[in-house]
Formats: structure tokens, sequence, C-alpha cells
């Protein structure tokens, strides 16, 4: 809605029937085909606003699919197993609970071992002797884990709408120099469509005309000459004039 782009723009570019999408958009995954659709649905429809499509799908996994039944198997190892030897003289053979009781301990002890001699190697330890409060290192392993459980996918392609308020000449190229808008003029209400890339270069022939880069507005000053911008995933920036597109 931001990029003002249609939802049957997105279905004629993705090949996504419009139902599809909008149920995408509403979460509501009962219209949708199946587990394995609604991922590659999203992986499209991603890609195509220039999301973190790994992100979505991810997200999608951990909050609504079920775990499979091998996942959701329980361990019962016969914990209640009668135990049986050779005989009255014979020797007995322990316990399956208590052999996997052992193991666990062990691996526990380990790990501690192991915790302890990275916690003095990276300097952590108290130099005077004193213990180190166990408390200390969980509380900044969970704030890490919580920094990297709330970081937002950094945006991997750049976008600008163009919506023109008067007589305006547009020349747009991507990041290699492929020409998408070829030096055209543009009349005050006309449809332009979404253009997006990794990189965008552009040239105005004056500032009428309204933009939205990344789906945010960008004022565009009144000039004498061409107006010239570079567009990133990460905002615009003017250019030279020298440096302006010319699509020649």
């Amino acid at each position: 809605m931001r990029a003002r782009i249609d939802i049957t723009e997105v279905e004629q570019a993705t090949k996504i029937r419009a139902k599809y999408l909008r149920a995408l958009e509403n979460e509501e995954w009962n219209l949708l085909p199946g587990s394995t659709f609604i991922k590659s649905f999203l992986r499209e429809y991603a890609d195509y606003l220039g999301l973190d499509a790994r992100s979505l799908v991810e997200e999608y996994k951990l909050r609504y699919e079920r775990p499979s039944e091998h996942e959701l198997a329980p361990i019962s190892p016969q914990l209640g197993r009668d135990r049986r030897g050779s005989g009255p003289s014979g020797p007995r053979v322990a316990p399956r609970w208590l052999i996997v009781g052992g193991v666990l301990l062990l691996i526990v002890l380990a790990l501690a071992l192991v915790g302890s001699l990275s916690g003095d190697d990276d300097g952590s330890g108290s130099t005077d002797g004193s213990p180190v409060a166990g408390s200390r290192t969980a509380t900044t392993a969970t704030s890490k884990q919580q920094t990297r459980t709330n970081a937002t996918p950094a945006p991997t392609r750049a976008s600008v709408a163009i919506v023109p308020t008067g007589t305006v000449y547009v020349c747009l190229v991507d990041g290699s120099g492929r020409v998408l808008i070829p030096g055209s003029q543009f009349t005050a209400g006309q449809q332009v469509p979404v253009y997006r890339a990794r990189k965008l270069r552009m040239t105005l022939g004056n500032n009428e005309v309204q933009l939205r880069v990344n789906g945010r507005p960008l004022s565009v000053p009144a000039s004498s000459t061409a107006i010239a911008y570079e567009i990133t995933p990460t905002g615009a920036r003017s250019l030279p004039v020298d440096q302006a597109p010319t699509c020649t």
C-alpha cells in the first residue's frame, strides 16, 4: 500500500493468484493449498517486494508449521523393564535408566568444565580469586540472543514510485546501466509502474513530480538544470549533473 502497488500488478509479475496474495497478507493460511505452496508463495512475494524471503519463511515455519511425528515421538527406553541376571550367583545387568542417567551426568559435567575454561580464557573470571556469578553470563547470552531475534533484516533492493504532477522528463537506469525508462515525457496523473533493483539512477527534467523512494516520500527541489539521484536500499542521494544518466 505504501508503494501504491495494485494486487493485480503483483499477480501478473509473480503468477500467484490474487486471492492467494490476499490470504498471505491476512495470514489466512487455511485458504492456501498447503504448507509447501505457502512457503513458495512467501518467497516469490517477498522477492518481488524487496524483502528478506528467508526470514519470512523461517518465521512462518516457527509460528505455524507443526513439528513432524518423528520430532514429536517421546523417548521411551522401557524404563520399567525388570532387572535380570544370569542366575542367583551370576552378574546382574544394570538398569537402562541408570546407564542413561550416568551418561547425561557426564555430559553435564563436561559442558560445565568447558564453560568454566572458556570463561577463564576470555578474561571474564575474577582477578582477586573471588567466584564469578553464573547469572551474569546467562544474562549476557540472553541479551545477545534477543538482539539477534529483534534485528530487522536489511533490505536488498531499492524501489522508486513516480507520480507526475505536471509534464516531466524521466530517465531511469539500474545499477548495471540497463535502461528502465528511456527518457520519456510523463504528464500529470499518468500511471507509472514501480521500479525495483539493487541500485537505481534517475534524471528528472524538473520537479513537477512526486517520488516515493523505498516506500518513503522524497521531496524534489526546484532547479534550473536537470535533477539526478542515485537510489539504493538505504535511501537516495543527489548526483552531479555530469554523473546523471542520459538514457541515450
